[in-house]
C-alpha cells in the first residue's frame, strides 16, 4: 500500500524540518550579557545589556524575549530627538549572517519589567530570545552595579 511509505517520507521531512528549526538558534548568541542591579531592591524593573551575535549561514531577526525571573521583557531602543531622550519598543531586530547588535545603556537594550523577587549582585537571569520562525536562544544576563 502506498500510504506507509508516503507517511515514513512525511515523518522524516518533518524530522528534518524540526532538527533544522532547533539548530537555529545554537548560533545566536549573547555575548557580555549583564543586567544592571537596581539602586533599589523594590524596583521592580531593570535593563539588560550584552552583544547579540548571529553566527548562522542565514540571517535571522529577533521578535521578542523572555524571562523566568520577569513578567514582561521587550527591546527597546533609545534616541535623542531635539535634544530630548525617546525611548521606543522595537518590534523586530534582524542580524544579517556573521552580524551584531550591542545592547548597550543609552541605546539598544533589554527592559527587564515586573521582576519576580529582588535581584542580587552577581545572580544569572535566564533569557530566551524569541526568533522569528519560532526559535528561541537561550542566554544568561549576570547581574551587576556598573557595565563591565
Amino acid at each position: 500500500m502506498i500510504t506507509k511509505p508516503f507517511v515514513g517520507v512525511l515523518w522524516l521531512l518533518c524530522a528534518g524540518a524540526a532538527s533544522a528549526a532547533s539548530a537555529v538558534p545554537a548560533c545566536v548568541t549573547v555575548q557580555q550579557g549583564w543586567a544592571r542591579l537596581p539602586p533599589n531592591p523594590a524596583m521592580p524593573m531593570t535593563a539588560g545589556y550584552g552583544v547579540i551575535h548571529n553566527g548562522c549561514a542565514k540571517a535571522v531577526a529577533i521578535t521578542g524575549a523572555r524571562s523566568a525571573r520577569f513578567a514582561d521583557v521587550s527591546l527597546h531602543e533609545t534616541t535623542i530627538v531635539d535634544g530630548v531622550s525617546r525611548m521606543r519598543a522595537v518590534e523586530r531586530l534582524p542580524l544579517a549572517p556573521g552580524a551584531r547588535a550591542e545592547l548597550k545603556p543609552g541605546g539598544l537594550h533589554l527592559m527587564l519589567m515586573e521582576g519576580k523577587g529582588a535581584l542580587k549582585e552577581g545572580e544569572a537571569v535566564p533569557l530566551q530570545l524569541q526568533l522569528e520562525g519560532g526559535g528561541e536562544a537561550s542566554a544568561t544576563l549576570a547581574v551587576r552595579t556598573a557595565e563591565p
